[in-house]
């Protein structure tokens, strides 16, 4: 399954409330720039104690899930970041019916933490940060993206 495509005009509009919420400028840089200028946007949320913005936050996850599945591509292990979103990646057996066997789930600020490498797999579990069951549960191989 091919990662969703992102609303450029979405994006924008998330980047710039996430910005305007940072008492930042709009977003005068690329297109093709816009989901990581967002992410760092919703992560400097992060660092300055803020909630980031939802609508922001929502892109950014949505953005980093993408990633994941393209890098990992199956549907082996259900990742999930509530209420953003949830993608099924990694190669191997598949799932067809009901709950999957392989399942990851956190808050949408450990999942951007991971994806960008600010957090290590081993360090979210050791904090209680992240809920896995399933033998290949272990997202550590994939991270950061």
């Amino acid at each position: 399954m091919p990662p969703r495509k992102l609303d450029q005009e979405k994006l924008r509009a998330a980047l710039d409330g996430q910005l305007v919420a940072l008492d930042e400028p709009p977003y005068d840089g690329p297109a093709s720039a816009l989901a990581d200028a967002l992410v760092a946007a919703v992560l400097a949320a992060y660092d300055r104690g803020l909630r980031p913005e939802r609508d922001a936050a929502r892109q950014a996850v949505r953005h980093l899930l993408d990633k994941l599945a393209t890098a990992a591509p199956g549907r082996t292990v259900e990742v999930r970041v509530p209420p953003y979103a949830a993608v099924q990646a990694v190669a191997g057996p598949r799932h067809t019916r009901g709950t999957p066997p392989n399942v990851v789930e956190m808050d949408g600020r450990t999942w951007i933490e991971l994806a960008l490498g600010r957090l290590t797999w081993d360090e979210a579990v050791t904090k209680g940060a992240i809920s896995a069951s399933g033998s290949r549960a272990d997202l550590s191989a994939h991270l950061p993206l």
